[in-house]
């Protein structure tokens, strides 16, 4: 029979083990707007869409991060807007006994992938509901948007941005 390692707590009690734990996910904002209604069920043509995400974190105590991915759908025929919704999916999540470099990455990719779901069928339900055919989202690679957004948050330092610019 081979021996199993034990995980024994640390010389002076403190467990040492990393912690990522969800400790709640719910709908923080929903917002559906149609002014074009009813007339823009008339229109014949297919409206174009736009969508938008976007990711936040912000801590709330040692240890625990509130993270939000927010998702902008736009739907226009010709110059009237059909519908607009927004929503903002988050999560609280306790993330302990991680090493700080990887913390970013954590709430930056970890955190979205698990809300993002949850954003998808609250902003399809949201446009069904408002009688428009139904949108689905298309799946994210949030590991690519955040080296993405690490790639240019560097070129704007190297390039010599100040600190908390915003780069378009």
């Amino acid at each position: 029979m081979a021996d199993t390692p034990s995980i024994a707590p640390a010389a002076d009690g403190a467990d040492n083990a990393p912690v990522f734990q969800i400790q709640r996910v719910y709908l923080k904002d929903l917002s559906l707007e149609q002014p074009n209604s009813p007339q823009i069920f008339l229109d014949p043509e297919p409206p174009s869409v736009d969508v938008q995400i976007g990711v936040q974190a912000q801590p709330l105590a040692e240890g625990v991060f509130e993270v939000a991915v927010t998702g902008t759908v736009t739907a226009k025929c010709k110059d009237k807007t059909a519908f607009l919704v927004e929503a903002k999916q988050a999560g609280i999540f306790e993330i302990r006994n991680v090493p700080a470099e990887q913390i970013d990455a954590v709430l930056g990719v970890g955190c979205p992938q698990i809300l993002y779901p949850y954003l998808r069928a609250n902003i399809a339900d949201a446009i069904t509901r408002a009688s428009f055919p139904p949108i689905q989202l298309a799946e994210l690679n949030f590991q690519m948007m955040y080296e993405a957004q690490r790639a240019q948050a560097l070129q704007g330092t190297a390039a010599g941005a100040p600190d908390g610019a915003t780069l378009n």
